[in-house]
Parts: C-alpha cells; sequence; structure tokens
C-alpha cells in the first residue's frame, strides 16, 4: 500500500479526513525523515511505510484531546513527531516545535522550509528553561510529548507552559493507565490533574493531564532536575 494510501485510510480511522495536499505533504515529511535518520540519529524507521504509522498515524490519535484552535507546543519534538504531523492536520494551531539538540533542531527547520509550514516554529531551547519564560509560561492551549519521560518528569515540563483548562497529551507505551494513576499526586504538584485516556480512538495509549491550578512558582526546577529527581509519584492513600 503506498504512504499516501495508509495516510488517508489511517487518518480516517481516528476521525480525520485528509485533503490530497495533506497527504503529500505529510508523505514529504516522512521522506525527510527518512533522508535524515542517520545524520541527525532521529529515528530507528527505516521504510516510508513504517514512517506513515510511525511518525504520522501514532501523532494523529493525539488530536482527539487537542483543541482545534490556539497554541500548542511540543516537547522533544526529535523527528517532528507528534508536532509537525498536527500543525498539517490543524492548520488553525500554532506549533511551537522545542528540540534541545542542535542539530535535530537544525532538521526540524529544514522541515518546516520544505513543507511551506507557516503555522509552526522551532526553539532550541530546553523545556525546563521554556517553563521559566514570561513569553511562554502559562501562555498554551495545550503541550504534546512524545514516550520523552516518566509522568512526573513530563508534567513537570509540560504544565508550567499551560494556560488554566489546558491540556497535555502524552503518547506512551503499554502500562500508561498504570503509570497515569501513579503520577496523580505529583501532577497535583503541578496544578493539573490526571484524565482518562482512550485507547479506542487512539493508535497507542494516551495520558492526558488538565492545567487546573497555577503551577508554584518553583517549578520548572533547574535544567536536568526534574529528570534527576522526579516528583513524589504515588497519590496520598496510595
Amino acid at each position: 500500500m503506498s504512504v499516501g494510501r495508509i495516510l488517508q485510510s489511517g487518518g480516517a480511522s481516528v476521525g480525520i479526513t485528509l485533503s490530497s495536499q495533506q497527504s503529500d505533504i505529510l508523505a514529504r515529511y516522512v521522506e525527510l525523515v527518512l533522508d535524515w535518520r542517520a545524520r541527525a540519529n532521529l529515528t530507528g524507521v527505516r521504510t516510508q511505510e513504517e514512517g506513515a504509522r510511525v511518525l504520522v498515524l501514532d501523532a494523529f490519535g493525539c488530536l482527539v484531546a487537542l483543541p482545534q484552535r490556539g497554541s500548542i507546543v511540543d516537547l522533544g519534538s526529535g523527528a517532528g513527531t507528534p508536532g509537525i504531523p498536527i500543525a498539517v492536520a490543524r492548520p488553525d494551531v500554532c506549533v511551537v516545535l522545542v528540540e534541545a539538540s542542535r542539530k535535530k533542531a537544525g532538521f526540524l527547520e529544514v522541515v518546516l522550509r520544505e513543507l511551506e509550514l507557516a503555522n509552526a516554529e522551532v526553539l532550541q531551547t530546553r523545556a525546563e528553561t521554556l517553563g521559566r519564560s514570561p513569553a511562554h509560561r502559562g501562555r498554551h492551549d495545550a503541550v504534546t510529548a512524545r514516550a520523552l519521560a516518566s509522568i512526573p518528569v513530563l508534567a513537570e515540563y509540560a504544565l508550567p507552559l499551560l494556560r488554566i483548562g489546558g491540556v497535555a497529551v502524552f503518547l506512551k507505551g503499554s502500562g500508561a493507565a498504570v503509570q497515569a494513576r501513579r503520577a496523580a499526586g505529583a501532577v497535583a504538584i503541578l496544578g493539573g490533574e490526571v484524565q482518562a485516556e482512550d485507547p479506542v480512538l487512539a493508535p497507542r495509549p494516551l495520558v492526558v493531564l488538565r492545567k487546573v491550578a497555577p503551577t508554584p512558582e518553583r517549578y520548572p526546577r533547574r535544567p536536568g532536575v526534574p529528570a534527576r529527581r522526579p516528583l513524589a509519584v504515588d497519590p496520598p492513600g496510595l
């Protein structure tokens, strides 16, 4: 099956209707990742068909929990997923691709130029630094991340960036529901609450957090600290 047909049928399965132009843009995105895969240490994906499923269709699963408009921050963008497929599928959102690696951030800049994506930008910085920037703290409607870190660590990266009512959507593997329950206490410290995942609509498990209160000023902690010393995992009473 061609990449275009995989994208069209896979998108339809999660309620996403792609135009032929969007399908072509996403197929070109997959090509770019494969071209740069070794140079920038992007991904283990090796074929266009695998790329369509792993890079694009998995990302589409996030859309069930994301707003139709507003600003979305994609943390640890790396190869550009889920941020770039979201930007293509949702032209009315602004996507900020955040990547600490200079080489990977350079790749993302190439992708945005090649695909002519006007609704996305690249920031080469760490999530902890961004969360303390007045231009971004409490300013965004949603944050996404692939399996970048454990949920308490991701929550400390993401929740400071969200406005009240915003959502953080994490693509996780098996055991996501157990991880989410155990992280509820850490999430609450940061001003969030865990919402149920929806494995029926999403190709892979999602963990969704909602910002319900301001994040205390001390978070996020200094770069590297959240990963070295994650907030307490088990919620009170467990």
